[in-house]
């Protein structure tokens, strides 16, 4: 077996729990409550700023010219487009731009940020795939499923959102990162082991705080 299928077996039940949590499956059915879905919105759109800091890092220490274009294309993804479409979104929602503009990172959205960035500038080009591996894997999995079953919300937001992260998308990159790390890394099997669950435990959590909406504690 390939270290990715490895890891996706060893690690199946936390996939699953991520890619199957109820904020995925109510997004796909429509229920998903609208301010839910809201507060992922916010923190997503404060997460992506370090999203930027892994793809720049990738970019840095890629090991040949293609390998910095993947990763150069995926940042010219989340850069202009994206900050458009976050823009539209708040508006349909109903977020002002004191909303999003005053957002701060919550307790989980901080920790899986700070591990990424900690990650992207201490470690090697090959730890960067693995946790990108995750992040864009996971979205690709739910994603994928979604239209598969021909998920159609009766909301345009969500619709579009599912859209956004099925193959056509998200295809290229996750199967490119797939294949370097299944035949070109040179990552260890611990390293390759903690980097995966760990970038997989904060899917998770960052799904359950959205839900949740969770906060500071302030006493």
């Amino acid at each position: 077996m390939t270290l990715t299928s490895n890891l996706k077996l060893k690690y199946s039940n936390l996939w699953e729990s991520m890619t199957h949590h109820k904020f995925v499956l109510e997004l796909g059915k429509g229920s998903l409550p609208e301010n839910v879905f809201k507060n992922y919105f916010l923190q997503d759109y404060v997460f992506v700023n370090d999203l930027v800091t892994v793809a720049s890092q990738g970019i840095a220490k890629a090991p040949n010219l293609n390998s910095a274009s993947i990763f150069n294309n995926f940042l010219v993804g989340i850069l202009d487009p994206e900050n458009d479409l976050f823009l539209r979104f708040f508006k349909e929602l109903g977020a002002s731009e004191d909303d999003y503009s005053s957002a701060k990172a919550s307790p989980t959205t901080q920790a899986f940020g700070d591990f990424l960035v900690r990650t992207s500038l201490e470690g090697t080009f090959d730890d960067i795939a693995m946790i990108l591996y995750v992040t864009e894997g996971t979205y690709l999995d739910w994603g994928n499923r979604l239209l598969i079953e021909k998920a159609n919300p009766n909301n345009a937001v969500y619709k579009e959102w599912i859209d956004l992260h099925g193959p056509n998308v998200l295809g290229e990159l996750v199967n490119w990162l797939e294949d370097h790390l299944n035949s070109k890394s040179k990552i260890s099997e611990k390293r390759a082991e903690y980097l995966f669950q760990t970038a997989l435990r904060y899917e998770y959590l960052f799904w359950e705080a959205a839900y949740n909406n969770e906060s500071w504690f302030n006493g």
